[in-house]
């Protein structure tokens, strides 16, 4: 086992790692830019390295600088939390070159899973169900067409190397088509350097459900059942629950071994998280990330596991603490994310907390990195909170969702919470009757588009 392991991230997961650690008696070490230094989880930790400036390519995303705390502090291993260097191959590589080992999977699958045509074609001769669509990247419009009018509209224009929602547009014409394309393409080439798409047969009322899947890199996997994750916005996740209120048990047992068959086969080791779109009770391939999710406390509530205490162990060639068998459902679980965001424009909200105060009792859980006083940087992702509940079942997590957000204390700056305050008056969110567009619609109606 690590005796010291380096923390690349900041936030809440950081902190969420440092906790992990000092349960399993691994000293951390934290990073952090010269606009952190007074943050939670470089307080936390057993040691802290700053690496640079504000910045994030400076510092969060510098990988000499990452390396270079390595060597400085002794840390043996690196955990990469998730966003920054989570899903970078070069990365992943330069770690192993330097003798040390990376908390993840291999260069190799993060190369693979982060591009989604590749990706798409992998898990295609996996087994794995996929969107119909073109068969890789669709270089010009004359194309682009031949596939609409072949597959029918509407379609969906995708980066291949997107996420996010960038270089993402819908053509639901003929007519529409040249627009999509080639704002997709200059989006795509803005955003990642790439301005290769495809397209895929777009769905009208689908749910966004993942299977969250770990492996030990040996051949042997599992699945942990699905999230649900349709309440987004701008393809952002929003509000994540799990199990899904529309998924059966004979759904989820099919889908959950193919899944777990897939990543077995391909020697996949740590977290990983295999997204569909699932709809008229069919389940259709997006995409795979290769790190932890946001919303992996949810999987954590209802298994009764700790998936960061997983995740160390197998990277340290310690074998998996459960099989399949082991993985029971018990209750159900919502996280909703709290962003440091005005409504209802969704603008960034970043400033000092003159108080705060988390929830507790039973079934409730915050992963927060905040403190009074402490001073919110303007530089990074604007999540400052997870809160998440479980409870027997889905109505009790419902309620216990409600009475958490109102013992939520967060002065000083504008939040999520009164979105959330909102959305548990709703009758189809009480009832688990929505899908991916339900919120954008909701938003447009109630506060103006956001």
């Amino acid at each position: 086992m690590f005796s010291k392991i380096l923390i690349a991230n900041r936030g809440e997961i950081a902190l969420r790692v440092v906790r992990a650690c000092r349960e399993m008696g691994i000293a951390s070490v934290a990073v952090h830019s010269t606009a952190d230094s007074d943050a939670m989880h470089v307080r936390m930790a057993d040691e802290s390295v700053c690496i640079g400036p504000p910045s994030s390519s400076q510092s969060y995303l510098s990988i000499p600088a990452i390396i270079s705390a390595c060597e400085i502090t002794g840390a043996e291993a690196i955990h990469p939390g998730y966003g920054f260097l989570s899903e970078n191959a070069g990365f992943v590589q330069v770690v192993e070159d330097h003798d040390l080992t990376f908390i993840g999977p291999t260069a190799e699958h993060i190369r693979i899973m982060g591009d989604k045509i590749t990706a798409k074609e992998t898990m295609k001769a996996l087994g794995v169900p996929c969107v119909p669509g073109s068969d890789g990247g669709v270089p010009t419009l004359e194309d682009a067409k031949r596939i609409g009018a072949d597959f029918g509209y509407p379609v969906i224009i995708k980066a291949t190397a997107g996420g996010g929602g960038r270089g993402m547009k819908v053509a639901r014409s003929e007519k529409e088509i040249e627009r999509a394309f080639t704002t997709a393409r200059a989006e795509a080439k803005a955003a990642f350097g790439n301005d290769e798409v495809y397209i895929e047969k777009y769905l009208t009322t689908p749910r966004h459900i993942e299977i969250q899947v770990f492996g030990d890199g040996k051949g042997n996997a599992v699945h942990l059942g699905e999230r649900d994750c349709s309440l987004q916005r701008r393809h952002q996740k929003v509000l994540e629950e799990a199990p899904g209120p529309a998924i059966s048990e004979e759904e989820r047992a099919r889908i959950g071994k193919i899944c777990a068959d897939a990543v077995a086969r391909i020697n996949y080791i740590g977290a990983g998280t295999i997204e569909f779109l699932y709809e008229n009770g069919e389940f259709y391939f997006i995409e795979m990330n290769t790190r932890l999710q946001v919303e992996h406390p949810v999987t954590e509530g209802i298994f009764g596991v700790d998936l960061v205490r997983e995740q160390i162990r197998v990277a340290a060639g310690k074998p998996m603490s459960f099989v399949q068998e082991d993985l029971k459902i018990n209750g159900h679980a919502i996280e909703v994310r709290i962003n440091a965001e005005k409504l209802p424009s969704f603008s960034p909200s970043p400033g000092r907390i003159t108080q705060y105060h988390a929830p507790g009792g039973l079934g409730v859980r915050m992963d927060s990195a905040l403190y009074d006083g402490y001073r919110i940087p303007p530089y990074y992702d604007s999540l400052i909170g997870k809160l998440i509940v479980h409870g027997r079942d889905r109505p009790e997590a419902l309620a216990r969702l409600g009475r958490a957000l109102g013992e939520l204390i967060v002065d000083g700056i504008d939040t999520t919470v009164p979105l959330f305050d909102a959305l548990l008056q709703e009758e189809d969110l009480q009832t688990g009757d929505y899908n991916i567009h339900w919120l954008e619609r909701w938003l447009e109606t109630n506060l103006g588009g956001g």
